[in-house]
């Protein structure tokens, strides 16, 4: 019997994103698929990209405005009819194969709870990508295979799968999260605290086309993750990262940090992009990290628990 795939799909402003994302869907090698785009406020005429590829089977739902990464997927999770439930960033470039390696990763016989395919980030030549991402990139990827299954929950993101009777024994995302990040890393830890499985499976390594290409958009995620990962602490009641160690570098961390508000981290991290250039790759990678770590500890300190965040 042939598995149904539904892919889940959260867009906001993806009208440059997604012929990418549709023109590898139409090469998928699984026969029986379908897609559903929620597109969480219609700003660039992302639907009429979506109607123009009329041979796919892609269903759109649009909000009226800006709900949020949560409410995009839970409306999409809702709206979906397949056996496995991917859920699929809009950004990504996935292989002919995508999603029969994503079938092939919950067989019966090889039971998967659920199956996370990490990111490889494709970046455009900038000093940062140079000097710093792609190397981050590598260093993140080669932890996360190195982490034991108590763990695996910390990188379920925007390339991952699960069984529908896992979507509904776990529940929707929870909408609290409604800015940047955190949002996903919540929905996997309660699947491992539910006592499922959870395999990073190198197969289902899959292009992302970044949207972070420099400092200055790499630390404002940064602030913002730090931020968000404050409200699952709080919501879960267990510190996620410890502070800066009282090391010479965790101390470095913590003084920047001090002087970081979001309104500055923009104009410090395009100084550092244009410093960048000019510096040898191993001060450059130094101090975008210091700014990364940096924006994180601000970003966490900085959490208001009543915020809309």
């Amino acid at each position: 019997m042939t598995e149904h795939v539904t892919l889940v799909v959260p867009s906001r402003g993806g009208a440059q994103r997604l012929p990418r994302l549709l023109a590898a869907l139409r090469l998928q090698t699984h026969p029986s698929w379908d897609a559903v785009v929620v597109l969480d406020g219609d700003i660039d005429d992302s639907a009429g990209v979506i109607a123009a590829a009329d041979d796919l089977p892609v269903r759109t739902l649009v909000f009226p405005e800006n709900r949020g990464r949560s409410a995009a997927l839970n409306a999409g999770f809702e709206e979906a009819g397949g056996d496995i439930l991917l859920r699929c960033d809009d950004d990504l470039d996935p292989r002919p194969d995508y999603v029969a390696r994503h079938v092939a990763a919950h067989d019966p016989t090889n039971p998967s709870g659920g199956a996370i395919g990490l990111y490889r980030n494709v970046f455009p030549e900038t000093p940062y990508a140079a000097k710093y991402g792609r190397a981050a990139d590598e260093n993140l990827r080669t932890g996360a295979y190195r982490v034991g299954p108590g763990e695996r929950w910390r990188y379920w993101a925007g390339n991952v799968s699960v069984r529908r009777e896992l979507w509904e024994e776990v529940g929707t995302y929870d909408g609290a999260f409604r800015a940047y990040g955190w949002e996903d890393v919540d929905w996997g830890y309660r699947l491992h605290r539910l006592g499922h499985p959870i395999r990073i499976d190198p197969t289902l390594e899959t292009d992302h086309h970044i949207a972070a290409v420099s400092t200055s958009g790499r630390v404002l995620r940064a602030y913002y993750s730090g931020s968000a990962r404050r409200r699952f602490e709080a919501k879960h009641g267990f510190v996620v990262v410890p502070p800066p160690a009282m090391s010479p570098w965790g101390l470095a961390v913590r003084g920047a940090a001090r002087a970081l508000t979001e309104d500055r981290l923009g104009r410090r991290g395009r100084a550092l992009d244009a410093l960048t250039e000019r510096l040898p790759t191993p001060a450059a990678a130094r101090f975008v990290a210091l700014m990364v770590e940096a924006a994180a500890v601000a970003g966490h300190a900085r959490y208001d628990a009543g915020q809309a965040i």
